[in-house]
Formats: C-alpha cells, sequence, structure tokens
C-alpha cells in the first residue's frame, strides 16, 4: 500500500508539472497519429545498422535525411573519406540568438542473431518484456493506442534509433500546433558511435560552421531505473585493452603435461585478479590519480538522487555489490576497470581435457574527468608488467615466448575518450533543468552518467556545452541481444524532444 501510494503521489506530481506547451501538443499529436508514428519508427529499424555495414550504414542516413526533409528540415550527409557519414540538419528561426544542437547515433551495436529471441532487424511486438513470459504481439493484431508497458524488440530500438523518431514526431507536433522556435536548432546524428566515434571529431572541425552551437543536447543512454527523467551533465570516457596471454605453442594433453607446461587460463585468472580487489577498489597504481572533485552543488545532487538499489538488485538476482554500501549514483561517479570478456579453449560440452595454448580478455576503463586515456592504458601495462610479463603489442614469435617465462601481448586500436562535465551552476544547466521538468515533472540531476558518449571530441572541435536528456528504459538491453524500448520510454521521450527543440 506505501509502495502504490508513492506511485500514486508520483503520477499526480508529474501531470501537475508538466506545463509546457511543446510538450502537451506532442503528446496531443500522438494521441492521435500512434499507428503512423510506430510505422516510420519499425521501418527505421528494419534497417541493418552495424557501422561495419557500410551499404546498410547509408541507407540508414539516406532514410534519415529523407525523414528531415520531410519535415522542413534542411539536411545533408556530412561526408569524409574513410567514415561513415554523419547526417546533418537545421532549422533556422529569424532574429534568434543562439543555436541549440540536438545528437544522437545510428549505428548499433554488433550482434550475433542466433542469440535473440526474434530477428533483430525484424522489430517484433511484446506485449511485456522477454523476462516476464512477454508474448509476441502480430503487427495484424496490434491495438491502438498502445499498452505503454508493452515492448519493441529490435537492435538499436532504444540505443539509439528512439531519440531520431522522438524528434523527428515532435517536429510533426511543434508544425502543428504553429508553435515557434526561438533558437536555431541544428541536429547530428553520427553513424560511428558505436565504433567509438574515431572520426567525429575531425569532421566537426572540419565543418565548424555546420555544426558549432551555444549547447548540444546528447540524446542518449537510459534513465534512471525509477523512470524519472535523467539530465546528466556528463559522461564518462573510456578506453577498451585486449590481452592474450601465452602457454604452450599448441593445445597439451592435461593428464600427460598439466603438472608441466604452464597454464595461460590460470595465469590470465591471477593477472586479472591483481587488477581490484575484494571491495571493488582498483589497484593498478596511480589509476585514480587527477581525478577532479566534484563541486558542492555536484555533491549535493548525488545525495538527492533516488536510491534504487535494492530494487535493482532484485531485479537482477544479485546477492551484493561491489564496494557496498555505496549506492550506484556515487559509484557512478569514480572510474572503473571492467573484464568485458574472456576466453580460453572451450567449455561445457565442447570442453577438452587439455592445456590451452592462449587466454585472452578485454577490458574496458570508464574514466571520470580529469583522467587521460591514454596514461590509463600506460598505466595498466605499467601493472601487467610489474606482475611479470614481458609485454607486447603483437603477436610475439617463438624465440620471444621462448626467451620470458610470462608474455602478454596488450592492443588498444587506438581507441579511447577522456570524460567531460558540465557545471550545473551554468545558466543554460538551469535553463535546461526548468525546460526538462516543465515537460517531465521532477528530475533527477547527475554530474556524470555512467556510459560513455564522445563528449571529448565535441567540446574540443568546437568549443561548446554538452548535456545528456536521455529516454531510454534502464532495463532495454543495450549492447546486447533482446535490445528493446518500452513504449511509455517512446511516448514520454517525443514529449522531451518536443520541448528541447522549442527551448
Amino acid at each position: 500500500m506505501i509502495r502504490a501510494a508513492l506511485l500514486f503521489f508520483a503520477l499526480t506530481s508529474f501531470v501537475s508539472a508538466q506545463t509546457n506547451p511543446a510538450a502537451l501538443a506532442a503528446r496531443h499529436w500522438r494521441e492521435t497519429h500512434e499507428k503512423a508514428i510506430f510505422d516510420e519508427f519499425v521501418e527505421l529499424l528494419s534497417i541493418p545498422n552495424v557501422s561495419s555495414d557500410r551499404v546498410n550504414i547509408r541507407k540508414n542516413a539516406e532514410t534519415i535525411r529523407r525523414a528531415m526533409e520531410k519535415r522542413g528540415v534542411a539536411a545533408q550527409l556530412v561526408e569524409m573519406a574513410g567514415a561513415n557519414p554523419v547526417v546533418y540538419g537545421e532549422l533556422k528561426t529569424p532574429k534568434a540568438t543562439r543555436t541549440i544542437v540536438l545528437y544522437a547515433h545510428y549505428d548499433g551495436q554488433p550482434l550475433d542473431a542466433k542469440e535473440w529471441a526474434t530477428p533483430p532487424f525484424s522489430p517484433t511486438l511484446r506485449g511485456r518484456m522477454i523476462e516476464k513470459d512477454g508474448q509476441v504481439i502480430p503487427w495484424a493484431a496490434a491495438q491502438y493506442p498502445l499498452d505503454p508497458e508493452a515492448r519493441l524488440y529490435a537492435r538499436s530500438a532504444s540505443d539509439d534509433k528512439a531519440p531520431i523518431l522522438a524528434m523527428m514526431t515532435a517536429l510533426d507536433a511543434i508544425r502543428a500546433a504553429g508553435l515557434q522556435l526561438h533558437s536555431n536548432v541544428r541536429f547530428v546524428f553520427e553513424g560511428e558511435e558505436e565504433a567509438g566515434s574515431v572520426n567525429l571529431e575531425k569532421i566537426l572541425a572540419a565543418h565548424k560552421e555546420l555544426f558549432s552551437g551555444d549547447l548540444w543536447l546528447i540524446c542518449d543512454g537510459p534513465v534512471p531505473q525509477n523512470r524519472q527523467q535523467l539530465i546528466a551533465f556528463g559522461a564518462r570516457g573510456v578506453t577498451t585493452v585486449n590481452i592474450t596471454v601465452y602457454g604452450p605453442r599448441r593445445e597439451l594433453h592435461s593428464g600427460h603435461y598439466g603438472n608441466w607446461a604452464p597454464n595461460p587460463a590460470m595465469m590470465l585468472a591471477r593477472l586479472l585478479t591483481s587488477m581490484k580487489d575484494d571491495n571493488g577498489r582498483v589497484l593498478v597504481e596511480h589509476f585514480y590519480d587527477g581525478v577532479a572533485p566534484l563541486s558542492e552543488t555536484e555533491k549535493r545532487a548525488i545525495a538527492e538522487a533516488p536510491a534504487p538499489d535494492a530494487d535493482l538488485m532484485k531485479e537482477l538476482w544479485l546477492g551484493s555489490t561491489e564496494t557496498s554500501p555505496k549506492k550506484l549514483m556515487e559509484l557512478l561517479q569514480q572510474p572503473s576497470l571492467n573484464i568485458r570478456g574472456m576466453a580460453s579453449s572451450r567449455i561445457g560440452e565442447q570442453a577438452s581435457n587439455v592445456v590451452p595454448s592462449t587466454a585472452m580478455a578485454s577490458i574496458d576503463m570508464r574514466l571520470v574527468k580529469g583522467m587521460d586515456h591514454e596514461k590509463t592504458v600506460a598505466r595498466l601495462i605499467e601493472h601487467i608488467r610489474k606482475q611479470g610479463y614481458f609485454v607486447v603489442d603483437a603477436e610475439p614469435a617463438g624465440e620471444v615466448r621462448m626467451a620470458h617465462p610470462k608474455v602478454a601481448m596488450v592492443t588498444t586500436k587506438g581507441f579511447g575518450y577522456n570524460a567531460v562535465r558540465t557545471s550545473m551552476d551554468l545558466a543554460i544547466s538551469k535553463e535546461v533543468i526548468r525546460v526538462v521538468e516543465s515537460a517531465r515533472g521532477p528530475a533527477v540531476k547527475v554530474p556524470t552518467m555512467g556510459g560513455s558518449v564522445p563528449l571529448d571530441g565535441i567540446e574540443r572541435a568546437l568549443g561548446t556545452q554538452t548535456i545528456t536528456v536521455p529516454i531510454a528504459n534502464h532495463d532495454n538491453g543495450q549492447h546486447s541481444f533482446n535490445e528493446n524500448i518500452r513504449i511509455r520510454n517512446l511516448w514520454d521521450g517525443i514529449e522531451l524532444m518536443a520541448a528541447l527543440i522549442t527551448m
């Protein structure tokens, strides 16, 4: 009963707080055009969008360009040799004194279709989450208005085509309601974010006249677990490292050689456990050097942020958390070191009684303001050396492996960018808070969100400010199989985008 009362209070507070004319117009438009909105979204999601698939990436870009042109936006593809196109659009407003840029990305993470319950590029509607026995609703049987708790399953349904569809629908609503814009508005849709945004900064720097703006609004990522709107004034940076350690030249019979030949899987396990203690603190020397402290405003925001840890632990079947009793929102303001995958020989039904030849791990490190991604990688490599490894950056020859007791190949592919954080005390920051809350009710405000977005390159190339306003549900499965968007989040996102476009 207490939880129900709190939910009722939250809902009534939201309704009374929604005063933004553009958000209200967007709600009316959506309620009368749900099927058309959904049809357009399904069409966009049906185009494969893995960054390396250049043919389909261009189909995505052209589809989005046409969607903007249909809405009166001056749109074009901004090209650079070897890069996926950036889709650009602009709405000029007479006598406007500032320019606001809205960013999202149209590419998606790589995938293995065999892991998905339904094909990733055949958008599938379900009555609820798969984990809650959500059944498929055939398109011919879909009834509008849709159940707001229904889910649409497809790659990039949440990350990050939902904001693009929300922006396009918001433009329809704004035009239908005859609302006026107050700023010049630009749209930037990237096609390489999931591949590390390796060309974005160069493209922005080469076309500053197109991409410059007083504020970039980053429409990527999930809202908190309590479903309140999130405003994040920064994002963690990221860098990745791949580690391979070596045993015998070929796999060996574990009975004949198991007490003699070094086992690389065991070696790798020991190496990885040397990087963090049992409470989750990173043990790499100087890992935390340079971390910029939070301001008093930022500390207060973290203290006021909801702490859904107990409910989230139940949802995820967790019996404990790292660095307990610190809370999730607090920990997202700190750097992290994560093992994102490991492999050595075979397991399960395919397992063999062998000493493996190699063992591999892939690590991502999330960085906070004040950390440098190149220095962080260098510190990790130095840590590996201190564990007795001879470190190389290419496949070692036999002579190298025989000359050293332990050899590790460490590669980075040059990927990484730093974290940035916009002050919450700026006038533009306060305006964003006011506009968002006029559309979505009380928002959760955090200095830094957990995920990584290429804000560093955007700010460096253009000298602008960035603030993140995500719309996806927290349990959307992004970067994994069975990615989805909760329908209510999509509808809320349309209202939010309308408010931001007209701010």
